[in-house]
């Protein structure tokens, strides 16, 4: 098929693009102490020379103390606005653009088991696993955490970013207050409704909005699924889909990025929509569909070892061209390959390189 849609301009609220894809944000742990060098600057750099039209950073963390579960996840605050500037800035130099993916791991556990803060942040003490995490976040704690998203956000935009995103998925923290598994709280910052817990990522977005303006992107990242819930679903039908995300698109939110394992799959029976369509039809606003796109593995299988090779761009173009959503993010064939998206663009398919684990422990 014909990559035209693929390559076409996008364009949302200020945010201005080449083409339609984005690089999927992708936790690296290169960042010492918090802060990106050099070795991080490059490394978005290269995706910038090869023309992806939206970076999206590995998720940033905000300014809490239990805000992150690695030692080496960035910072979006003190040190680490310094080692970001000079991503922007290569990023830019390079005719990229680029938006930090801001975050707070909540209650879910890092691979070092020796590296954990206590307590951590969750709605209800308690990890996805239901293991005691420390007490219920106070009032207190709610606050500063949603004032801390808001300064990341105008952080972001003084360091130059041409959007943010709020990472609102995977079960970290914002997605646990959606959660109601791990929402339990019994205040005005739980409920028995999807829609009565989107409170959280409301006042989140509203700082956020009120730190950036009335113009400036903003995008936040959503999923059905949490780790080790593969088949959870936080909206079971359209009506729950749209109690869910109606108040985030009100509150601030310019773009909707609907995560899946596998975009090809169909969010509800009866329809093809998967996530991301069915996120546009029910809120009006641009979506950026991810999940597995050009290669035939899935992203949790490479955790555990699966190689990946090249797939056929077809099925998404065919979706992308019908119009179920805008944008495409693409993860793992960018993070092992830098000039992913020029071999695409340039027909040259026969150069596109198979997946292997290994890429995750390098940064190139």
């Amino acid at each position: 098929m014909s990559h035209t849609s693929l390559f076409s301009p996008f364009h949302s609220t200020s945010l201005e693009l080449d083409n339609r894809i984005v690089m999927a944000p992708m936790t690296r742990n290169f960042s010492p102490g918090g802060v990106p060098d050099q070795a991080v600057v490059d490394y978005y750099r290269r995706r910038a020379e090869s023309g992806v039209g939206l970076i999206i950073t590995e998720g940033t963390v905000i300014e809490r103390p239990a805000s992150k579960n690695e030692a080496n996840i960035p910072n979006i605050y003190g040190e680490g606005l310094t080692g970001w500037a000079k991503v922007v800035e290569a990023v830019h130099a390079a005719g990229g653009k680029i938006a930090p993916q801001i975050w707070h791991t909540g209650a879910v556990f890092g691979r070092d088991a020796t590296w954990r803060p206590t307590p951590m942040d969750s709605p209800s003490g308690i990890s996805l696993s239901e293991e005691s995490v420390g007490e219920p976040m106070s009032e207190a704690d709610i606050a500063d955490t949603i004032a801390a998203f808001g300064r990341a956000a105008g952080d972001a935009k003084r360091l130059g970013f041409d959007a943010i995103e709020l990472h609102g998925a995977h079960g970290y923290l914002i997605d646990e207050f959606f959660w109601a598994h791990t929402n339990r709280r019994t205040d005005a910052w739980g409920g028995a409704t999807i829609g009565e817990r989107t409170r959280f990522a409301v006042e989140v977005l509203k700082a956020a909005r009120a730190a950036v303006g009335p113009d400036f992107p903003i995008i936040i990242r959503l999923s059905q699924w949490k780790g080790g819930y593969w088949d959870n679903k936080l909206a079971a039908n359209p009506a729950e889909m749209e109690a869910w995300l109606q108040p985030l698109v009100d509150a601030g939110a310019n773009i909707l990025h609907a995560s899946q394992r596998r975009f090809w799959e169909p969010e509800f029976e009866g329809s093809d929509l998967n996530f991301a369509g069915w996120a546009k039809k029910v809120t009006g606003v641009p979506t950026i569909t991810v999940g597995s796109v050009g290669l035939n593995g899935e992203f949790i299988a490479a955790f555990g070892g699966a190689a990946s090779e090249p797939q056929s761009l077809d099925e998404l173009l065919k979706r992308l061209d019908r119009g179920d959503f805008d944008l495409v993010a693409v993860g793992r064939a960018i993070l092992n390959d830098p000039e992913w998206v020029a071999k695409v663009r340039d027909g040259r398919q026969d150069e596109l390189k198979a997946f292997s684990p290994a890429a995750f422990a390098t940064l190139y």
